[in-house]
């Protein structure tokens, strides 16, 4: 690139690397900001950001061969499913390969990120930093995730509780409740893990209480990782897969309300499955015992939809995260971010200069999403992809956003895509973006030179200048067992 674009990346969890990859590769100048100290993101539960949700018996929920980087297999032998040290192993492993580790600026925190508007460089970017450092820029690709800003139910419950109160968040290892009475409220994936590490220690059966059910999902099905079994019908349409997916799910495990689960509140690749081996198992020992959803909170009880009161003096709340993108005004995120429409669940629509990466809730893992994704970023900055004009990317995203309610309801419609479905569509939509190249040209063209980009110097012990990150350690919410559907 005879000017190469300059690029702020905000993470640096696995969006924030691949990304990060894959601007290196088209020869982009590029700054990645990490409020840690490390890279990858919530995999690395001594992160110095503070921010990783990482507990001792986290595990890959999706299989190491449906998860792992194109780019960058994981090790034959290894599991079917790595451990969270695992793959915060990988992540690092893959950051010192491919040279991104030494873009990576740590122990930053970006405070704001502005689209200059008038002048000679109007829709260039300036990302400030909590040491008051600033940087100018291309373009920004925000990747900070959106499993670390805890969610409590909304509004809280009734009554008053004596005993003890946490996020799920907050959970690294069982002895916490030791000889306690533990009530886990959600079904997500982190809630069916921390209630069978907390079966084994508990002075009483855990109680396990959601409003709503999912699919139980076990890792295997048939003898194969039950992603891999997904995997191998993932060229039918979803309604199809959905049928046989879930005649699979009957066959070998039978329905959750056969364990006293409630009912799944929608079908299977509608609403995100938990994957679980173990919860199934401890409920069918009486270890772990399903409970309805909370009426109100009495003392050291908690009443129950169904009238029964149970003692409890510990109350894990699995109930999700939200997503937080502090850095960037309304003008940019809206009100709420879950409902940030983007074209092809990266592009801004108002100003493709403004990127995301892992900004979506997928039915399978995140890191081959994001990889994509951050190609995707890397030919349109790098001059090799267009995109269409502005009017039909607004056509073209609310689209998509009517699809997504048809499938998925009103439960983050504007996050949410199919694995198999997404990952198909990024190879055709280079290759539309490259006919409409050399139809029409419309190549993204730097703003700066190397002499423009920095107005302050930051802290961070990164190679680069130009400041810090935002609350931002990427996450990456699909693809870690710390998913939680908000279902207390």
């Amino acid at each position: 690139m005879s000017n190469p674009a300059r690029v702020a990346v905000i993470g640096a969890g696995a969006a924030g690397l691949a990304t990060t990859k894959a601007l290196l590769d088209i020869g982009a100048d590029v700054v990645t900001y990490e409020k840690g100290d490390r890279p990858g993101g919530l995999w690395d539960r001594h992160n110095g950001s503070g921010l990783s949700p990482a507990y001792d018996s986290l595990h890959l929920n999706t299989s190491k061969c449906r998860t792992q980087f194109a780019d960058h297999p994981m090790p034959a032998d290894w599991v079917d499913y790595p451990s969270a040290s695992l793959v915060a192993g990988y992540l690092a492993d893959y950051a010192d390969t491919f040279g991104v580790t030494g873009r990576i600026r740590f122990g930053s925190t970006v405070t704001r990120v502005e689209r200059e508007e008038t002048g000679a460089r109007a829709g260039a970017w300036t990302v400030t930093t909590e040491d008051g450092g600033a940087g100018r820029y291309d373009a920004v690709v925000v990747a900070n995730g959106h499993n670390w800003d805890p969610r409590l139910p909304e509004p809280g419950y009734p009554g008053t509780f004596d005993g003890v109160q946490m996020h799920a968040h907050d959970y690294r290892d069982p002895e916490i409740f030791r000889d306690r009475h533990v009530l886990v409220v959600g079904m997500g994936n982190s809630a069916m893990d921390i209630a069978v590490d907390a079966s084994y220690v508990a002075a009483s059966p855990v109680l396990l209480s959601a409003r709503h059910g999912v699919h139980i999902v076990p890792k295997y099905l048939f003898g194969r990782p039950a992603d891999a079994t997904g995997g191998a019908i993932a060229g039918l349409p979803w309604r199809i897969r959905q049928r046989l997916a879930e005649t699979m799910l009957r066959v070998a495990v039978g329905r959750p309300e056969d364990y006293g689960l409630p009912a799944p509140a929608g079908g299977l690749f509608q609403n995100h499955p938990t994957i679980s081996d173990t919860v199934l198992h401890r409920l069918t020992h009486g270890e772990v015992v399903a409970r309805p959803g909370i009426e109100r909170l009495d003392g050291d009880r908690v009443v129950f939809t169904d009238g029964r009161a149970e003692r409890v003096d510990t109350i894990v709340w699995a109930t999700g995260y939200r997503v937080t993108i502090p850095f960037l005004s309304d003008r940019w995120i809206g009100a709420d971010p879950e409902k940030l429409r983007l074209h092809h669940r990266v592009f801004h629509l108002d100003d493709p200069s403004l990127a995301f990466v892992g900004l979506m809730q997928s039915t399978g893992a995140a890191l081959p999403v994001v990889e994509a994704q951050a190609k995707l970023v890397a030919a349109h900055l790098g001059g090799r992809y267009a995109l269409p004009d502005v009017d039909e990317r607004r056509r073209i995203a609310d689209r998509t956003l009517r699809d997504a309610r048809a499938r998925w309801g009103e439960k983050r419609p504007a996050m949410r895509i199919d694995f198999d479905a997404y990952i198909a569509s990024v190879p055709r939509e280079l290759a539309a973006g490259r006919k409409r190249l050399a139809a029409h040209g419309g190549a993204f063209e730097p703003r700066l030179t190397g002499t423009e980009a920095d107005t302050g110097t930051g802290t961070g012990t990164g190679t680069q200048a130009g400041g810090d990150t935002g609350t931002n350690t990427s996450t990456d919410a699909s693809a870690s067992p710390t998913t939680d559907e908000v279902s207390a």
